[in-house]
């Protein structure tokens, strides 16, 4: 059975080419593009690994990430940050809130396979 990847972006380009890349490599790709509730629909699809932007409608992937490991089920889950927001202090909060990997925009698709192969490996 395929891993299932959670993807929240509101960008369409972003939301589209992830989609195809990782859909080639075989996994089952699911989508949010808003903040509000991401944290709902990550608890409801139990994903094998979120992908999260930072800069989303309504709540910020910080803040998600944030709530995601106060929650014992999420404690653990795999969380990719991919972000155009690349400072040092992005990278650090992101860090400091428990992220799995960190990555900026843009990126390539290599770089983003190994990335999700790499902490769902772990």
């Amino acid at each position: 059975m395929a891993k299932t990847v959670l993807l929240i972006e509101d960008e369409v380009n972003i939301i589209e080419a992830l989609s195809f890349i990782l859909s080639r490599d075989g996994w089952d790709v699911v989508t949010h593009s808003n903040g509000h509730d991401a944290n709902e629909v990550i608890t409801r699809r139990e994903p094998d690994l979120v992908v999260l932007d930072v800069m989303l409608p309504g709540k910020s992937g910080f803040d998600i990430l944030r709530d995601l490991r106060r929650d014992p089920r999420h404690q653990n889950r795999p969380v990719l940050m991919l972000t155009a927001r690349g400072q040092s202090k992005d990278r650090d909060m992101a860090e400091q809130l428990g992220v799995s990997k960190f990555m900026t925009k843009p990126f390539s698709n290599t770089e983003v396979l190994d990335a999700v192969n790499e902490l769902l490996s772990r």
